[in-house]
């Protein structure tokens, strides 16, 4: 069993961890640092704090085939007592890097009208968070608009801009590089710019 530690301060860090994560969710577009731990495996130090700050054994995690080898499995269920799926379609969490197919994308839970909240958080493991194509963000958290250009998978820029579910239903990412952490909730309009 290769087990690697997870954060220095389990408290302290998973409590610090939350507080940047909601301010990523509640300031659209906006870079928050995370911080600084070992990865599992070809897990990134900001990936690794998010899932240790929000997976644990009621929450579903997906992880795509790219990245899921048996360290990240084992530290994850250590960690976080978290249930791994190989289901797309019954998870609260998913976890990607780089790449990623629009079937299984559509494939992830999107809430329903009586609980959008049952919807799939996309956390998608980036080269970068700058050098993509630029995308204008509008809606809750941001006063004006605030433009980002982080390197996504083709199908999820095409899915943030055009949006296949009606609001209050769809998806909600959040792009990872280092340890740094850009989120954005589906209440976020993004346009291509």
């Amino acid at each position: 069993m290769s087990l690697v530690a997870s954060f220095q301060s389990p408290v302290a860090d998973a409590q610090y961890s939350f507080r940047r994560i909601l301010k990523a969710l509640s300031e659209p577009g906006s870079i928050v640092t995370l911080p600084t731990m070992p990865g599992f495996g070809v897990l990134g130090s900001a990936s690794a704090c998010v899932l240790l700050t929000l997976i644990d054994q009621d929450t579903p995690l997906w992880i795509g085939p790219q990245i899921n080898d048996e360290v990240l499995r084992q530290n994850l269920r250590f960690h976080t007592g978290a249930v791994l799926t190989d289901d797309p379609r019954s998870v609260s969490f998913a976890l990607v890097e780089g790449s990623l197919d629009s079937a299984t994308l559509l494939a992830f839970p999107c809430g329903d009208e009586m609980s959008p909240e049952l919807a799939t958080t996309v956390i998608v493991q980036l080269e970068s968070l700058d050098g993509g194509q630029p995308l204008r963000l509008r809606g809750p958290g941001i006063e004006q608009e605030h433009i980002v250009s982080p390197l996504l998978p083709e199908c999820v820029s095409h899915y943030l801009v055009n949006r296949p579910h009606r609001f209050p239903l769809g998806l909600d990412f959040m792009f990872t590089c280092g340890e740094q952490l850009l989120a954005l909730p589906r209440t976020t309009r993004v346009e291509a710019s």
